[in-house]
């Protein structure tokens, strides 16, 4: 089973296929709780011809088919964690933004500093911001560092550099994640190769490089937006309940 349909959909794009969307099964290991199921139902779908705004308010229309009317804000990431905790992560290094963890007294692992900005900053978002963020409206966390643009394209925001993704969240849970998509296959290809990089430096194993996705951005993937949205998490809220378990058929630990 795969963690995501989304290089095989970008590959049927470069074909031709146009708009495109799934309703499928996909699992992630190592994620076990009341919001978290290894295996749990995704819809994802791109558009084309589409870009970041747009993509934003068809997301947030689809969310309100199953939460009804509810109101939402857009706010960039920089933002974001200006608000909540005071600082400009811009403006910040890694042994800065590791000191703010230790004052606050947020828990973290002993290699977490040596994994760079991007880990320091996961930690302090997940710790002190994701946790307040809609709590009475769809929050749109959007414009991204561009070091965690993964897999989407990049654009300049005033002084910074940011990427073209956003992520919605609603009570402080994540629903959606997305991206204009990079449709550049050099630029893909030298991400991945960076990101290995990176893991081979902190002693994990490399990644092996999908050929078959990046041979579908080289054929020509075009301009388009993509989102994913975790249909389980939609369901728990719509019914009003604290767990996925009671809105699927069996959790993790009694599948």
């Amino acid at each position: 089973m795969h963690s995501s349909p989304e290089y095989g959909m970008k590959r049927l794009l470069a074909e031709g296929i146009g708009n495109i969307y799934q309703l499928s099964h996909v699992f992630r290991d190592g994620e076990y709780g009341t919001k978290h199921n290894p295996e749990f139902t995704m819809a994802e779908w791109y558009r084309l011809d589409f870009d970041l705004e747009q993509m934003i308010k068809e997301t947030l229309e689809f969310i309100c088919l199953f939460l009804g009317k509810v109101p939402f804000r857009i706010e960039s990431y920089r933002g974001t964690l200006l608000h909540y905790t005071g600082i400009d992560h811009v403006n910040m290094n890694p042994d800065e933004l590791f000191h703010f963890i230790q004052v606050q007294n947020i828990p973290h692992y002993a290699a977490i500093k040596e994994e760079g900005k991007d880990a320091l900053l996961n930690l302090i978002l997940g710790a002190l911001v994701e946790p307040q963020l809609g709590n009475e409206e769809l929050y749109v966390l959007a414009y991204y560092p561009a070091s965690q643009a993964a897999l989407a394209k990049k654009r300049w925001n005033g002084e910074e550099q940011v990427a073209e993704r956003f992520e919605i969240y609603y009570r402080g849970i994540e629903l959606a994640n997305g991206y204009h998509e990079l449709v550049d296959e050099k630029e893909q290809r030298q991400r991945f190769i960076e990101a290995n990089l990176l893991r081979e430096a902190l002693g994990k194993e490399a990644l092996p490089l999908d050929e078959f996705f990046l041979q579908a951005l080289k054929k020509g993937l075009p301009d388009c937006c993509g989102v994913a949205v975790g249909f389980d998490r939609l369901m728990m809220l719509r019914h009003k309940e604290n767990a996925l378990a009671n809105v699927i058929a069996w959790d993790w630990g009694n599948a």
